[in-house]
């Protein structure tokens, strides 16, 4: 943007300023407000603080008219274009220009010391704002230049990370008991009264096995008596029938005993 298409902003306004004479300065100390003969101002008005560009401009203003008085372009600050005295926080030294080469330096003063601190805080303001911008255009023009946010590790950095002493509730450690449930799924403890005899794993059918009768285990008893056992020295078919009578008998008491069985094993 040119400078002339640059609008002009309005920094701060002080209604009431005084403009004081400021005597030649005969070395290179400060200036001292208390030799300027404070009773006996030479000009009074409103002071404006305007921007425009880089640029800021401190106006010195009829309060009614609005006609301008004398203007100090400054360019940066703190600089020679606005010096505080030594004596005290509310006069200044400004170095006014008409435009046509000619300069000089003026004493302007606030009657209330917060009016001082605006005028001094809106030029800082300024100028803080024109060092960033400045700033932002550098980056533009070189990003690679910019700081780099470095995350490797350094030669010999290490870290440590401590997650096995992680305390429940109950006092137990968090490790010790996700090792312990980490083998698989739970497994159903047997019911009251009973021993389980055999753990189903997941996707297998559990077989159970009812508990052994003590018929059952006569019978194991007497399996080393021989068989058939001996008979009376009867007819043959009469044998053959008391034989296989019995054998009959129980192979259809133990075929119901099976269909029995069979209905309780079914799942």
């Amino acid at each position: 943007m040119a400078e002339s298409e640059e609008y002009e902003s309005v920094l701060c306004v002080k209604p009431e300023v005084y403009v004081y004479r400021v005597p030649p300065r005969a070395s290179n100390r400060g200036y001292r407000a208390a030799e300027w003969q404070l009773d006996q101002p030479a000009w009074s008005g409103r002071m404006r603080i305007t921007a425009k560009g880089n640029m800021a401009y401190i106006k010195l203003e009829d309060r009614n008219s609005g006609e301008l008085f004398a203007q100090a372009p400054v360019d940066q600050f703190p600089s020679i274009a606005v010096e505080g005295v030594m004596d005290s926080s509310r006069y200044f030294v400004i170095r006014i220009e008409d435009g046509n080469g000619r300069r000089a330096f003026i004493g302007v003063g606030f009657v209330d010391r917060g009016d001082a601190f605006d005028f001094n805080v809106a030029l800082q303001d300024h100028f803080k704002w024109v060092k960033q911008q400045s700033e932002l255009a550098k980056q533009a023009q070189n990003p690679d230049q910019g700081p780099k946010l470095d995350l490797g590790f350094k030669e010999g950095q290490t870290i440590k990370l401590n997650i096995a002493n992680v305390k429940k509730k109950d006092g137990s450690s968090g490790s010790r008991l996700r090792a312990a449930g980490s083998g698989g799924p739970s497994l159903i403890p047997p019911p009251p009264g009973g021993k389980a005899s055999i753990v189903s794993l997941p996707g297998e059918q559990l077989l159970c096995c009812p508990a052994e009768s003590p018929a059952s285990a006569a019978k194991a008893a007497d399996a080393s008596v021989p068989w058939p056992p001996p008979q009376p020295q009867n007819s043959t078919a009469e044998a053959a029938a008391d034989i296989w009578g019995d054998f009959t008998k129980a192979s259809g008491s133990a075929s119901g005993q099976t269909q029995q069985n069979s209905r309780w094993v079914q799942f």
